[in-house]
């Protein structure tokens, strides 16, 4: 199919005002600071409740120390983890003021902390009852995981927690599709599951002492109730009241293909412009693998649109759905949007599959002709994905848009060769000459993300003015 002729291009109206100003922003990071204090100030109680229950008073000898580091590391790796896993459970009140991403990257940052304080409390214990019962230490472990209660399935969750790490770190999580990485992580549930049961049963720190169970199962309780309810009753109760099918697909380039999702209650759809969904194809090999797209037409009560750009895996089955095929949404989710505005001017800047959440952003933002700006790196602007839409948006709305078009000026460059050997920050200031005073929104690959902020942040942009989202995983 070809995509709708620009001139036949019909768009919802913009917002009609916005409220800017640094005001905005000091908000926001307040409300994280609420947060973290919150998140430290759990991390504390674990270290308070240690010291009150004589954590460092029977310390005298090695295996005394060796069981008040068991002790220690269990209570402070189980409070991170909970709350590793509360930044993953897609929850409102984090996204709001994190965002997905920036709550994606904190839970990969504690990964590691975990999984050596959970580690350490393993091998301490282990040593510290081999000395104690004066045993070696693969006769100790042999005990361990056979008669000692729940332990068995605590040594089972301690080796997933370890392969969920260990497919986290970069150059392994580089050689994986997102399909295999999505199923192992699936299986960071299982571990904490597997963990649970034995704190309560073999742990001296809970075990028998009513205030700390009552505390440990109010963590426990929060952090499921909250996974729960956002990853998996929301969404169903959701996708079961809008009814979403494929109504059509459109070739939008040699590439990508838009998907038009119609169905019942759109009008209340929750979403705003440059925010997205997760997908999931209701087909039985698909069903179970969400995948992140941003929305790419502002909602208008009829239709959601998102536009797919074919990058391997399940990309390309996604393509070739057959209309009528029932899709499955989880979000909105997302802080690409006006709301974190605060500048009167505006630059968007997108590249290649990046453009969707650009496209709705010029689409909708208040704005008078001349506040925004639109530069567009594509490959070629015969093949470029909504590049008719765009232009259509800019020539109704008196933006200016930019173009850019052809191989990279360097390796260094997010621009092209126009053989002027201009640097990048020169070739944006007079593209968009109030920059540096100026809201500035990019959405790209991630290597080239980085490097327009570079350019960006030369052009005298405050970091606080560039809003810049990746579907982190």
């Amino acid at each position: 199919m070809n995509s709708t002729p620009a001139n036949q291009l019909r768009l919802t109206q913009p917002n009609k005002a916005v409220r800017i100003g640094e005001r905005k922003a000091v908000r926001v990071k307040r409300a994280q600071d609420v947060i973290e204090v919150i998140a430290w100030s759990i991390i504390m109680t674990m270290l308070v409740m240690f010291l009150l229950d004589g954590g460092l008073k029977g310390v005298t000898d090695l295996p005394s120390a060796l069981g008040a580091i068991s002790r220690l590391t269990s209570l402070l790796g189980t409070a991170l983890l909970l709350i590793l896993l509360l930044l993953v459970a897609r929850v409102p009140w984090i996204d709001k003021f994190y965002g997905h991403d920036g709550a994606t990257v904190v839970h990969k940052r504690l990964g590691k902390p975990v999984l050596y304080l959970i580690v350490a409390h393993f091998l301490a214990s282990l040593v510290q009852y081999s000395i104690t019962n004066a045993k070696d230490i693969g006769t100790t472990l042999w005990w361990f995981i056979t008669d000692v209660q729940d332990m068995l399935i605590a040594t089972v969750g301690l080796a997933l927690m370890i392969v969920v790490v260990l497919t986290s770190i970069n150059f392994t999580r580089r050689k994986m599709s997102y399909e295999a990485w999505f199923f192992v992580h699936l299986t960071s549930y299982v571990s904490v599951a597997l963990a649970v049961p034995h704190i309560f049963t073999a742990g001296s720190d809970v075990a028998g002492k009513p205030v700390q169970t009552t505390i440990w199962v109010a963590l426990y309780l929060f952090v499921f109730l909250n996974i729960l309810w956002f990853r998996v009753i929301i969404p169903i109760r959701k996708s079961f009241r809008k009814r979403l099918v494929l109504a059509q697909t459109v070739r939008e380039s040699s590439d990508t293909v838009s998907l038009y999702l119609t169905g019942k209650h759109l009008e209340k759809i929750e979403a705003v412009s440059g925010q997205f969904y997760f997908l999931r194809v209701l087909t039985p090999s698909q069903w179970w693998r969400p995948h992140p797209f941003s929305i790419s037409a502002a909602p208008n009560g009829e239709y959601l649109r998102f536009t797919i750009g074919d990058r391997g895996d399940d990309t390309k089955l996604m393509q070739n759905i057959k209309p009528g095929t029932s899709i499955a949404i989880e979000g909105p989710y997302g802080l690409f949007t006006e709301e974190r505005r605060t500048k009167e001017k505006v630059v968007l800047i997108a590249s290649g599959i990046g453009i969707p959440p650009i496209r709705t952003l010029a689409e909708s933002m208040a704005a008078r002709p001349g506040d925004i700006t639109v530069i567009y790196r594509v490959r070629n602007e015969a093949d470029a994905s909504l590049l008719s839409e765009i232009q259509e948006i800019c020539r109704r709305r008196e933006f200016p848009l930019h173009v850019i078009a052809g191989p990279r000026a360097n390796k260094n460059s997010w621009l092209n060769d126009d053989g002027s050997n201009t640097p990048d920050v020169a070739r944006l200031t007079v593209m968009a000459p109030h920059v540096s005073e100026a809201d500035v929104y990019i959405c790209g690959p991630e290597a080239w993300t980085h490097s327009v902020i570079k350019t960006v942040r030369k052009a005298g942009t405050p970091v606080d003015n560039i809003h810049s989202e990746e579907y982190a995983w």
